[in-house]
């Protein structure tokens, strides 16, 4: 089993305390989210990562150089950086040779997160805290006939129940071909700025895809000010 860590995208919203580094940089607690990421992957026995890099690639790579936690990481350049984060996914589909964990890079979490995902029994699973109800930003793992059915902001008419999406994707090598063809399907169609989560209805319907529940182990995803101080406040300690 192998990460792709999908760290290329700018995160505007964030430039008044990244300084125009790239997000995974952040340091929560002396330490790094993508610091974070490697130690977590390592102490679960995953020592293969490809990081998609982008904007400010440079100190992406000194960061790893300095300390990859034992993992033996490679690069994958996205030079369409600025656009959604389909380009990043669809740079990394060449490097797909194993079982995946796909992994947005903006996330602190608790470590037994991770481990569901690694542990799970589904072969293609996603993460799901269930506490959590759809307000606006959040992209929502939702389940219909005890499989999911889509990863998105926007809800389908009918589903059984739903629940944020922590922003980790587990693949089976044999069903990367799926995941590529679903991909492929937009990238034809030239819809390079939408988000991954929503290039893959097609997978989800091909595809068995199971959920674990994480409801009550602490995690954020940092997009906004706000979310920095969550993580630093709230969920730092709880780690």
């Amino acid at each position: 089993m192998k990460a792709v860590i999908l760290a290329a995208g700018v995160g505007k919203r964030l430039w008044q305390i990244t300084q125009h580094r790239p997000k995974c940089l952040i340091e929560i607690g002396g330490r790094s989210l993508l610091h974070r990421y490697l130690e977590a992957l390592a102490s679960l026995g995953v020592r293969r990562a490809d990081i998609v890099v982008g904007y400010r690639q440079e100190l992406i790579r000194e960061a790893v150089g300095l300390d990859a936690c034992g993992v033996k990481v490679d690069f994958l350049v996205n030079d369409e950086f600025h656009r959604g984060s389909i380009s990043s996914l669809w740079i990394a589909r060449t490097a797909l040779d194993d079982d995946a964990i796909v992994m947005d890079a903006d996330v602190l979490f608790h470590r037994d997160i991770l481990r569901r995902l690694v542990e799970s029994s589904y072969e293609n699973a996603l993460l799901m805290d269930e506490t959590v109800h759809q307000t606006g930003e959040e992209c929502m793992v939702v389940v219909a006939g005890g499989r999911v059915i889509a990863l998105s902001k926007k809800m389908p008419s009918q589903y059984d129940y739903a629940g944020e999406g922590v922003g980790f994707l587990r693949v089976r090598h044999a069903d990367i071909p799926h995941l590529v063809a679903s991909l492929r399907s937009h990238i034809e169609r030239g819809s390079w700025n939408m988000e991954y989560e929503d290039a893959l209805l097609q997978f989800f319907q091909t595809v068995k895809v199971g959920h674990e529940k994480i409801g009550g182990l602490p995690w954020t995803e940092i997009d906004f000010i706000e979310d920095v101080k969550k993580a630093e406040l709230d969920v730092l300690p709880k780690l």
